[in-house]
């Protein structure tokens, strides 16, 4: 039945793109990241004594410029350690499938707001469908001529929820409420040939409602403050390194403050 469903909005994804295909082509990434820790929503999906990380491929389209998006990321530890219950990280992979739609409102307003609403489908092609898969729905919103500065600001809303009625992970279930700030900084050109830098610099703040893991309490659980650059190597490949650090302010999600760096190399097509 899942996978019926998870054919059936992927077809139906398809058909809408391909219905605009004259006034738009498909396009879309393909990246490899490898994380030296992998944290997501500020858990520690990995923990162990020497912060495992993660390689994580995916492939993004754009489905011929509708606003339309697809996206499918494959995640895997670095290492076969074991988390304290004895399973292998090995045994954690982790399937993405993202169907999402993007837009703006108030054009050429000082209100101007780009959103995404989407829905994600986290599989464990490891385990049973009800021990641990779940899917959220998503709305992101942003402000990108709010600030004079430069400064965007961001919210985002997630809904998290068993795939299954009878799920073990029920007690995933729950709500995320992410309040962010981005910003592009320009500074003096790291390679020769480059005059210009560009530096993205953004905070994360996170308000977790019991979602995630069983037991959290209901809080600001942590921030993620972070910087990333690209550099393009021509042909359409860009690399970009990027450096990570976690306040955690909740023990129920995480008790350790966190480090990590990322490394990505992507090709447009």
């Amino acid at each position: 039945m899942k996978k019926g469903i998870l054919l059936t909005a992927v077809i139906l994804l398809s058909t809408a793109g391909f219905a605009q295909a004259q006034e738009g082509e498909l396009s879309g990434t393909i990246d490899v990241t490898y994380l030296s820790a992998y944290l997501w929503r500020g858990f520690d999906m990995y923990p162990g004594a020497h912060g495992e990380g993660a390689i994580q491929p995916s492939i993004d389209l754009d489905l011929y410029g509708t606003g339309l998006g697809l996206n499918v990321l494959w995640s895997r530890a670095n290492t076969s350690a074991a988390n304290k219950g004895g399973v292998s990280f090995e045994n954690g992979e982790e399937l993405w499938l993202t169907l999402s739609y993007n837009s703006s409102l108030f054009e050429y307003e000082t209100y101007a707001t780009d959103y995404t609403v989407g829905w994600v489908n986290y599989d464990y092609p490891d385990e049973p469908s009800n021990i641990k898969d779940f899917q959220e729905f998503f709305a992101s919103f942003a402000w990108p001529e709010i600030c004079p500065e430069g400064v965007v600001p961001s919210y985002t809303i997630i809904r998290l929820w068993a795939s299954e009625s009878k799920s073990q992970a029920n007690d995933l279930s729950g709500w995320f409420h992410i309040l962010g700030l981005g910003y592009d900084l320009p500074v003096e050109g790291l390679l020769p040939d480059v005059p210009e830098q560009i530096l993205h610099l953004s905070l994360a703040m996170v308000y977790n409602e019991g979602a995630g893991s069983g037991g959290v309490d209901h809080d600001w659980s942590h921030a993620v403050f972070g910087v990333s650059t690209d550099f393009d190597l021509g042909n359409d490949v860009t690399l970009s390194p990027g450096v990570y650090y976690q306040s955690s302010w909740e023990d129920t999600v995480n008790s350790s403050d966190e480090l990590w760096a990322s490394l990505s190399v992507s090709c447009a097509f």
